[in-house]
């Protein structure tokens, strides 16, 4: 017999994340309460994710339900936000416990990881969808922005950007390599690890900061624009992953990092001279240093300017 609506939200979505104790009514009334903490400042995202936009049918339920919480995390840290409650919106063209079971037990372990309580939400029938909506906190005057770079400030990237883009391209039959390689590469998109450790350290020593979700030089464009600089990178300093570099050639690996969207890394400007040796470890990932900003507008890449769509980064109505 299939299940109601009601019976899949307590089953299987009643119960997601972490055990907060600011959380005072959650899942199965018609709004969640919770207390905000005393003198902190709230940050607020959502995004969407559409099965054949976003994702392959291929995808399992497990990496879908980590990706949807996977991608707003990566706003969280973008902003220097420690998250603490979601909502989630799934649209469904059937309710299959099975599936379910899968894409509530991905969701929950990266929400339980990372603190997150999932508080309440929604479902429907449709074709496949999934929105999260969340909320994190942030002190007062302590939030990273995209603006604030300024002319002499050093480019930093977090991790190897362009893998998740390989790895989708893996997924849909558009690069062949051996299978580490590729199970590796594929990692990288199906399980993408938001770097909300690295935001917090970041608070109070990054000038601006982006996460990469649509390429790095369209993401690094955005940030220019925002705050009205330029920058200037070097491409001998991308970091390439070691699959990466054994699954295409240099010119192939050079625009994935470049253009490839979907890594959820962290761009972000620091003051020139400033050791990253102390974010890296309070951070767990590694840090790149790729470039400088400078007075003007645009990206030149080894000196000369990057075209319009490498700038221009992912599109939905492009």
């Amino acid at each position: 017999m299939p299940l109601s609506e009601f019976e899949l939200i307590d089953r299987y979505l009643s119960r997601l994340g972490a055990r907060r104790d600011d959380v005072l009514l959650g899942v199965g009334d018609d709004a969640a309460l919770v207390r905000p903490p005393a003198g902190l400042e709230l940050a607020l995202a959502a995004d969407t994710i559409v099965e054949g936009i976003h994702f392959p049918a291929s995808l399992s339920p497990e990496d879908i339900g980590h990706r949807v919480l996977a991608v707003n995390l990566s706003d969280m840290a973008a902003m220097g936000a420690e998250p603490a409650w979601a909502l989630l919106t799934l649209t469904l063209p059937r309710a299959e416990p099975e599936w379910l079971r899968g894409f509530s037990g991905g969701l929950h372990e990266l929400a339980r990881r990372c603190g997150v309580q999932v508080v309440g939400g929604d479902t429907t029938a449709g074709p496949l969808t999934a929105t999260v909506a969340i909320a994190g906190f942030v002190p007062p005057g302590q939030a990273l922005r995209r603006t604030g770079a300024r002319p002499g400030d050093e480019v930093w990237v977090s991790g190897t950007p362009g893998d998740a883009a390989a790895g989708l391209a893996a997924l849909t039959g558009r690069l062949e390599a051996p299978a580490e390689v590729i199970e590796a590469l594929v990692r990288r998109f199906t399980r993408p690890e938001p770097r909300v450790p690295l935001g917090l350290v970041l608070r109070g020593v990054a000038t601006a900061c982006i996460d990469v979700s649509d390429g790095l030089a369209g993401d690094l464009g955005k940030l220019c624009a925002a705050s009205g600089v330029a920058a200037r990178v070097d491409s001998t300093c991308l970091p390439r992953s070691a699959a990466l570099r054994s699954a295409v050639d240099p010119e192939a690996a050079r625009r994935f990092v470049l253009t490839g969207g979907d890594d959820y890394e962290l761009l972000f400007t620091l003051p020139p001279g400033t050791d990253a040796a102390p974010l890296e470890r309070g951070a767990g990932v590694a840090l790149t240093r790729i470039g400088t900003m400078a007075a003007g507008y645009g990206l030149t890449l080894d000196g000369d300017a990057l075209d319009r769509d490498a700038l221009h980064g992912f599109d939905h109505f492009g």
